[in-house]
């Protein structure tokens, strides 16, 4: 058995520790938001949080996960800096068709917590490898840039 912390609670799964977490989060748990796109960590649609830094739940194995803080898009509004990117894709109207979004939420989230105040260059980097079909990018890099300036600086 695995003890995973997911969203700030203790979840147990007999899952084969080879089994991408991925697969945890939706079949075992209902945590739905966190989407399925490529399943070869190229999309970016199923990026979660591990100990804050963005990564792809279709490949990252459940036995990776164990003793780490897992956070998904359904707890991303609990974390300050997550709101305020929440919000300013709500603000922006940034999603079209609105699935590839909780992967974009997440690392975006992930790239104002490092850097809160990014320029084109930090945004480019941290969302490369989150593809939108829509082409929603200029709403998104708005939004991130919305969020970040209203993300106090820390010294």
């Amino acid at each position: 058995m695995t003890i995973l912390n997911i969203n700030g609670k203790s979840r147990k799964t007999r899952l084969p520790p080879d089994t991408p977490l991925l697969w945890l989060l939706r079949d075992e748990l209902g945590l739905t938001g966190t989407k399925f796109g490529c399943g070869i960590s190229m999309c970016g649609a199923c990026t979660v949080h591990m100990d804050g830094q963005p990564v792809r739940a279709c490949v990252t194995p459940i036995s990776a996960a164990e003793g780490k803080a897992i956070v998904t898009i359904e707890a991303i509004a609990q974390d300050a800096v997550g709101k305020k990117v929440q919000d300013a894709w709500l603000d922006l109207c940034v999603p079209q068709c609105g699935y590839c979004q909780s992967g974009q939420i997440m690392a975006a989230t992930a790239l104002l917590k490092q850097k809160p105040q990014p320029d084109d260059a930090d945004i480019d980097k941290a969302m490369s490898g989150n593809i939108c079909r829509c082409g929603t990018y200029p709403r998104i890099r708005a939004a991130i840039k919305q969020a970040a300036a209203k993300t106090e600086v820390q010294p």
